[in-house]
């Protein structure tokens, strides 16, 4: 095959009590952007692990160039030319970025490290991708844009002829991802072959010329990009009739909220976060904060739930004024909140599932008010069923499960200390397209049938237009419309984050 660079022929992949691949093939061309796509569990992250060392392969063989290799650690793999950069980035933020650049193999003279040489390089490195920054500054001085960057600079200067983009735009704007676009794009045009994984769709008909779908640990198939409408590639990739996949009706399934306020923040504002923000949340309500990375959604949020206190204004709950200034206190007022980043501030991977969903329940209870284990397993074992979360065990540890159905875990905790309002920060970022259905149906469901008040933030617009009965946009930490019916789209919501009416 022309300019093959990398082929995974008959791959298997076995945890105990799941087979993760099986019999997949992957290959992958000097000069192109193939994207590996699958709902939450598939196996593409798997994939990817095996071919970088991290987990040993139990069936199959790789072969780089014609030439078999096995690599046992990333190191090895970094070795023979893979390079990996991941979702989040893996560097250290109290080093330079030439640290970060050249950690481990800094270049010496006389027996000293040659800074001077170092830093030089890190620059031209920089400069190469239309980067140019103070190279001895520590890393924390720079944006998530700067550090995939630095990461990809690091890559390249390693001699990488495979390229491994992990969810790289999932914390970027548009005019960043578009410069990351530009910067893969010169890549590949050196002949690097690059693989790019990501859940937004049209990013991936943007960038990529080849998409490989797995489901279940197994290959559906591989497609020119060109070729495969995207309609098609979704139901490749869940595996169900295309008649499954149709959004549902909005004006039938929206909520409906009533006539009773839970909370009303009048002029809440806090120092750097957040300009004096009106918000008025109904029971049955599901509304959206709308807005561009930056612009006050999730800091809303986190005053909402006391993890940062307003400097001004006032927070009523049923009509009575309440200092939510941490969030046991916005928990005992039956506000949950799933935050933005899971892996930091939800999973506790090294804890069972049981004990995942479990956790706020008990931190509300006090550790004085031990729930028997008896009590713990109907509940969680309710919450496994109610939102069809995948595991083996309740005892599985949760950091065993794919992106997805750790997410519904953490939704589960919340949901198991009987909110009345419920936070849902990003809730679909990073997963599968059938699992952000299922997510945003449940919000809806919990509005309709229980009354609850949600509020779901997104980046991705087209699921807030979907899902919320009431949008609040935000610019520049500033609510600048309140969007509701039949008045909720696209062009509006986007000319009030532009600048014009809603």
């Amino acid at each position: 095959m022309e300019n093959l660079l990398l082929e995974m022929r008959q791959i298997d992949k076995v945890f105990p009590g799941v087979k993760a691949l099986s019999s997949v093939d992957f290959t992958l061309r000097a000069g192109e952007i193939h994207s590996i796509m699958g709902e939450n569990g598939a196996g593409k992250s798997t994939l990817i692990k095996v071919l970088t060392g991290v987990y040993p392969r139990d069936g199959g063989s790789i072969y780089m160039e014609g030439k078999a290799i096995a690599p046992r650690t990333p190191k090895e793999a970094q070795e023979v030319g893979i390079s990996t950069v991941y979702q989040e980035v893996n560097l250290c933020a109290n080093l330079t970025v030439t640290e970060n650049i050249f950690i481990g193999r800094q270049p010496t003279k006389h027996g000293f490290i040659d800074w001077k040489q170092m830093n030089t390089r890190a620059q031209e490195l920089l400069q190469k991708l239309n980067v140019d920054i103070d190279v001895t500054k520590t890393l924390d001085h720079y944006s998530v844009a700067i550090q995939q960057m630095i990461a990809i600079a690091r890559s390249v200067d390693v001699s990488a002829k495979i390229l491994i983009l992990d969810e790289p735009t999932s914390s970027l704007d548009e005019q960043e991802t578009q410069k990351l676009f530009t910067v893969i794009r010169r890549l590949k045009k050196q002949g690097m072959g690059i693989i790019f994984i990501s859940h937004f769709l049209e990013q991936i008909y943007d960038l990529c010329e080849k998409i490989t779908i797995l489901r279940n640990g197994e290959l559906v198939g591989a497609y020119d990009v060109a070729k495969l409408p995207r309609v098609e590639l979704i139901a490749k990739m869940i595996g169900k009739d295309l008649s499954a996949l149709k959004d549902f009706d909005k004006s039938e399934e929206k909520s409906v909220p009533s006539a009773g306020v839970f909370l009303d923040a009048k002029n809440i504002s806090c120092i750097g976060k957040l300009n004096h923000m009106d918000v008025q949340i109904h029971q049955g309500e599901v509304m959206g904060f709308a807005g561009l990375l930056g612009s006050g959604r999730t800091e809303t949020a986190e005053l909402l739930f006391g993890i940062n206190k307003i400097t001004a204004g006032e927070i009523l709950i049923h009509g009575t004024q309440m200092r939510l200034d941490e969030p046991m206190k916005a928990m005992q007022q039956k506000i949950a909140f799933c935050p933005e980043d899971r892996k930091q501030q939800g999973v506790v991977g090294d804890l069972s599932v049981r004990e995942n969903i479990i956790l706020a329940l008990q931190a509300k209870d006090g550790i004085f008010h031990h729930i028997p284990l008896n009590e713990q397993i109907v509940i969680v074992d309710d919450y496994i069923k109610l939102l069809n979360i995948k595991v083996s065990d309740r005892e599985q540890l949760i950091k065993n499960l794919s992106g997805g159905n750790q997410q519904k875990v953490i939704i589960a905790r919340w949901l198991a200390t009987n909110p009345e309002l419920l936070i849902l920060d990003e809730p679909t970022r990073g997963i599968d397209v059938g699992t952000k259905n299922e997510i945003q149906k449940m919000a809806v469901t919990l509005a309709k049938q229980k009354g609850m008040a949600v509020i779901f933030i997104s980046s991705e617009l087209d699921e807030m237009i979907r899902t919320c009965s009431k949008l609040i946009v935000l610019r520049d930490r500033n609510k600048v419309a309140e969007i509701e019916g039949d008045a909720i789209s696209s062009e509006n919501v986007m000319r009030a984050i532009a600048g014009g009416d809603a």
